[in-house]
C-alpha cells in the first residue's frame, strides 16, 4: 500500500512538473507573441471646392518624408469625392504615433500641383488641421496617438 501511494505521488509530481514546464515555455511564447493592438484610422476630408478629381491621403509614422514624400508613408489611399467630401481609411494599423497629410488632386494627375514658387495650386491639409509657416506643416504639429481600435479624424482642406 505504501508503494502504491509513492507511485501515485511520483506520477502527480511528474505531471505537475510537466504542466509547469509546458505553461512556462508555451504560455510565455503566446504572451510574448501577442502583437500590438491594431486599429483603423478613419479620415473624413471636408471643404473640398469641387467634386473633381480625387483626394490623396498619406499616413506617416515619423517626420521622415512628411508631408510630401508619399513613398515614405506607411500607407497611402486615393479616395473618390462626393458632395465635396472624401473618406480615407487605413485599416490594420498598429498602435503608435502617426500624422496624416492630404491633398485634393483636382486634375487626377497623381501629384500635388504647385506654382513656380512651390506654393500648392490644389487644396492641402493635415491631421490636427496643422498648418505650416513659410512651408508645409511639421510632423509634430500634425501627430496623434492611435491606441488601437477605431480613430476618427476630420481634416479641412485649405486652398492657398
Amino acid at each position: 500500500m505504501i508503494k502504491v501511494a509513492q507511485d501515485t505521488m511520483s506520477k502527480q509530481l511528474v505531471f505537475s512538473l510537466l504542466g509547469l514546464f509546458l505553461f512556462s515555455s508555451f504560455g510565455r511564447c503566446l504572451l510574448e507573441a501577442s502583437p500590438a493592438p491594431e486599429g483603423v484610422i478613419h479620415v473624413e476630408v471636408v471643404r473640398l471646392r469641387s467634386n473633381k478629381g480625387q483626394v490623396s491621403c498619406s499616413l506617416y509614422a515619423s517626420a521622415e518624408g512628411f508631408p510630401k514624400q508619399v513613398e515614405k508613408a506607411v500607407a497611402h489611399v486615393l479616395a473618390p469625392i462626393s458632395e465635396q467630401k472624401a473618406v480615407c481609411e487605413f485599416p490594420g494599423i498598429p498602435a503608435g504615433t502617426y500624422a496624416v497629410s492630404v491633398y485634393h488632386d483636382e486634375n487626377s494627375n497623381g501629384k500635388l500641383d504647385t506654382n513656380f514658387l512651390g506654393i500648392p495650386r490644389e487644396g492641402v491639409g493635415a491631421s490636427n488641421d496643422a498648418k505650416g509657416h513659410m512651408g508645409p506643416p511639421k510632423f509634430d504639429s500634425a501627430k496623434f496617438q492611435l491606441p488601437g481600435g477605431w480613430l476618427n479624424l476630420k481634416i479641412t482642406i485649405n486652398y492657398l
